[in-house]
């Protein structure tokens, strides 16, 4: 890792646990809230975006601050520097490391979203991240976990490809960040197991981009590969 990248990391961690304790009753002109969380630059418009990397503290500040943010940014590798403007200044983001909890009121959410980012967690973090979710979602609220498909990826292993199993889905490497690897990973029992002792009800294995979830033809991605719950928070 450079020393830029290893400064950028560092700063951001600090800034992450600075910010921890906030609690937030709303979001301004927003009367419905949607989380997406972990969402890196997969964002859609209407929903708070929260993410702790240096582009979801950087997003509210003006263009040519994005601009010189490119450079450093892995973000080169998959988006042009228009595309990657156009992203943090047109959306809304929230920078906060969501190993210090979801930073928003009980009962005060209508949706929260995740998408590939449950993985990256140890098994213990990521139950306490849904606990979180459930703590936040309003009664009928929804949550969306979409992942790597456990079930999917040993199937791979049946089928000869190995390598590409044991790379993508159990020894990812990225030398950009060791936050890419993967921690965990579920299959629909072992995520229908987590989301119950997290609280949840009305869990259902859903298709690409089908659910109550709104905007899922933005959000949902990889339908090739990925797990899509839903799960209700039961009203009382």
């Amino acid at each position: 890792m450079s020393i830029t990248r290893s400064l950028i990391d560092n700063s951001t961690r600090w800034i992450c646990a600075w910010n921890r304790g906030r609690r937030l009753k709303g979001w301004p002109g927003k009367d419905r809230l949607c989380l997406n969380l972990g969402c890196g630059l997969a964002v859609a418009k209407g929903w708070i975006n929260i993410d702790g990397s240096l582009n979801a503290l950087a997003a509210p500040w003006p263009e040519f601050v994005h601009k010189i943010l490119y450079r450093f940014s892995g973000a080169n590798r998959y988006y042009t520097e228009a595309e990657y403007c156009r992203l943090l200044g047109g959306h809304d983001f929230l920078h906060h490391d969501l190993a210090y909890g979801i930073p928003f009121s009980d009962n005060t959410v209508d949706f929260v979203y995740s998408s590939h980012f449950l993985e990256h967690l140890f098994r213990k973090d990521a139950l306490t991240l849904l606990k979180e979710s459930y703590r936040v979602l309003k009664p009928g609220g929804t949550v969306r976990v979409c992942i790597p498909d456990l079930q999917y990826a040993i199937s791979l292993y049946t089928s000869g490809k190995k390598e590409k199993m044991l790379q993508d889905y159990f020894f990812v490497e990225d030398l950009e960040s060791s936050l890419a690897r993967h921690k965990y990973m579920y299959d629909l029992e072992l995520l229908e197991a987590a989301l119950r002792d997290a609280g949840f009800t009305g869990i259902e294995k859903l298709k690409y981009r089908e659910g109550k979830t709104p905007d899922l033809e933005t959000l949902d991605n990889r339908p090739e590969d990925t797990l899509f719950v839903e799960a209700v928070k039961a009203r009382h």
